[in-house]
């Protein structure tokens, strides 16, 4: 079975906060980077002591660096300087020492000369039981190419020299794959695996700033992976991440995240590969949009919120048996407000301040659901249910927040309510259109991976959003219907939008909920009636969109007079307009679309600008 490990230079914090994280979040064994042992109080037997207490075997120790061909008199510097990492090694209970290629000016090329010298050093590692792991560097002086570090493992020919095989090394420079798998499989020694966004940098650069974990990035790690499952590779598959997020984040959190990238990649490969450690992982449950949305509030700020509902359309349609909760109705959207001064909600609201706190999701099997969530190490959800109320399975999902799974089992979660009769307008809102949550930036990867491992949801392209007060990143992620779809927004500015919502939400969150209707003008008409009033849109954006598009006099007479945002892709049309910001916390989108599936990503610099308009400036205190 291929064990699962890590390598320590992938998390932040002091060697034993790592060792401990990683143990915590389930690996099997772990990397040992040179520099935390260095820099660590404790020395290597105490290390050894604190890895066999945590269950956790260590599979190697790295980097040795700048060792094949060199002159004298380093060469033989270099062999005593091996001598006493195999010292350390020894003392560390570890038998794989990783040396990555030369990038010394002073290095000389020639791959008999470096055969040469790992021969030598095979000798005297086989001596003490130790084994040697050549890595070829994407930028080595002389070798960054695998098949270079291959034939040079080749021609020296030692049972304790073999390779090491890195996915990022790999592919970042686009070598072919196909060749790995010639190489036996009990000559490599070790693999490690990287993913990472394209980006227009240089490879060093990119390696050592932006590594992700397999799933998080856009390099075809699945293709590399099968290349060395043909090789019969038994050994460990090691996580080795250099990322500047990750090592300015919670070590337990991307211990996690690492973890959770392994079962979802083994669950891809599984088919072709019958030695990987997990066990089978449950499919993805098939979503179908939101089941319902609740509010945590306190009972002031409810009647307040209750109103704005009704102004939207929304109607009264259930009142909880037993709790000060209440349900909100229209077309396919459930909402709920509930301001129960105990249980999970009270507690969300008592640490966040008014806003969403649950988002229950449509899926064809919540079961099938829960037990994926599980595996890929979700946190799950418990709380005592009064008399005859159903107990709706869920997880903690971002900001503390909960995230439940209907079906059809849990369909009658509104038996919980009593009926209150109401109106029977016709319904312009049709469904929820998307849910937009706000993030610090360096944990967009880690929600990410979250919800595309567990639902049915893929990425769209990442987009760049300029708020008068920074940028901000913005990935969005739908399933195969576009029933479902969310929006992940981060910024590493602190005074933007996005930014401010988290500092003044205590928190990452849902900050808008966007809502589809099928005429935005009607829908837009009869919401003013009932007393609705909508963020307001500056004059200079209308003549700019009329000069771009030539629309109808009357339509942008429409547009104008309603404050509604237009947007154009191909032959499709995006018409979104937005409502003020509740209580400095959240805001709703009404959206119509006609054949366009963006989110209007041209207009959202417009809308933040109109909302940092209103908004209290971040230096005023809260009254």
């Amino acid at each position: 079975m291929n064990k699962r490990s890590i390598a320590t230079v992938s998390l932040s914090g002091a060697l034993d906060e790592k060792l401990r994280a990683i143990a915590a979040a389930g690996f099997d064994a772990v990397e040992i980077f040179e520099n935390d042992l260095l820099s660590f109080g404790a020395g290597p037997r105490d290390i050894a002591k604190l890895c066999r207490d945590l269950n956790v075997e260590i599979c190697a120790f790295q980097p040795f660096r700048d060792f094949e061909g060199m002159p004298e008199p380093q060469r033989t510097r270099n062999f005593a300087r091996a001598m006493r990492k195999f010292d350390l090694m020894q003392e560390l209970g570890t038998d794989l020492l990783l040396i990555c290629s030369n990038v010394s000016p002073a290095s000389l090329g020639g791959i008999d000369r470096a055969a040469d010298d790992f021969r030598e050093l095979g000798e005297r590692a086989a001596r003490r039981g130790l084994r040697v792991g050549y890595e070829a560097l994407a930028w080595g002086r002389h070798v960054n190419d695998y098949r270079d570090a291959w034939e040079i493992v080749r021609r020296a020919d030692h049972p304790a020299i073999g390779v090491i095989l890195d996915s990022f090394h790999a592919l970042a420079p686009d070598f072919p794959t196909r060749t790995i798998a010639s190489i036996p499989g009990d000559k490599i020694f070790l693999v490690q695996l990287a993913d990472a966004p394209k980006l227009e940098l240089d490879i060093l650069s990119w390696s050592r700033h932006f590594r992700s974990f397999p799933g998080q990035g856009d390099l075809p790690v699945a293709d590399f992976m099968a290349a060395i499952a043909a090789t019969g590779y038994a050994g460990p598959l090691s996580l080795e991440i250099f990322n500047d997020q990750f090592r300015a984040g919670s070590a337990a959190q991307t211990a996690i995240d690492g973890l959770r990238s392994l079962i979802l990649l083994e669950d891809q490969l599984a088919p072709d590969w019958p030695k990987l450690a997990g066990e089978p992982l449950a499919p993805k449950a098939r979503s179908r949009g939101t089941g319902f949305i609740e509010f945590a509030i306190n009972e002031t700020k409810a009647s307040e919120l209750g109103r704005l509902f009704s102004q939207l359309g929304f109607r009264k349609t259930g009142r909880h048996r037993s709790k000060a909760v209440e349900r909100w109705s229209q077309g396919k959207v459930e909402l709920v407000i509930n301001c129960e001064t105990d249980g999970f909600a009270h507690s969300h609201y008592v640490t966040h301040g008014p806003g969403v706190c649950a988002i229950a999701l449509d899926v064809d099997n919540a079961g099938l659901a829960m037990q994926r969530a599980e595996t890929l190490k979700a946190r799950t959800f418990y709380q005592p249910v009064g008399p005859d109320e159903l107990e709706i399975p869920a997880i903690h999902g971002v900001g503390g927040s909960l995230l439940y799974f209907l079906d059809q089992a849990g369909k009658n979660w509104d038996t919980d309510f009593e009926p209150v009769t109401g109106d029977a307008s016709t319904d312009a809102l049709l469904a929820v259109d998307h849910i937009a949550q706000s993030m610090p930036y360096d944990e967009m990867l880690s929600w990410l991976l979250f919800y595309t491992g567990i639902l049915d949801l893929k990425r769209l392209p990442q987009m760049e959003i300029v708020d008068p007060r920074g940028l901000v990143q913005s990935q969005a992620i739908i399933n195969d219907d576009e029933s479902l779809r969310f929006v992940l927004n981060g910024s590493s500015a602190n005074r933007t939008l996005p930014a401010r919502f988290i500092s003044e939400f205590f928190g990452s969150g849902v900050q808008h909920i966007a809502f589809a209707c099928r005429d935005i003008f009607a829908t837009v008409a009869a919401m003013r009636k009932r007393g609705a009033d909508f963020l307001d849109i500056p004059e200079n954006y209308y003549d700019d969109i009329e000069a771009k598009y030539d629309l109808a006099p009357e339509l942008m007479a429409q547009l104008r007079a309603n404050h509604i945002l237009y947007d154009r892709e191909g032959d499709g049309e995006f018409f979104q307009v937005y409502t003020h910001i509740f209580d400095e916390r959240f805001f709703f989108e009404i959206v119509e679309r006609r054949n366009y599936r963006g989110f209007g990503a041209a207009n959202a610099g417009i809308r933040l600008a109109a909302q940092s308009r209103e908004v209290r400036p971040a230096s005023m205190p809260r009254v």
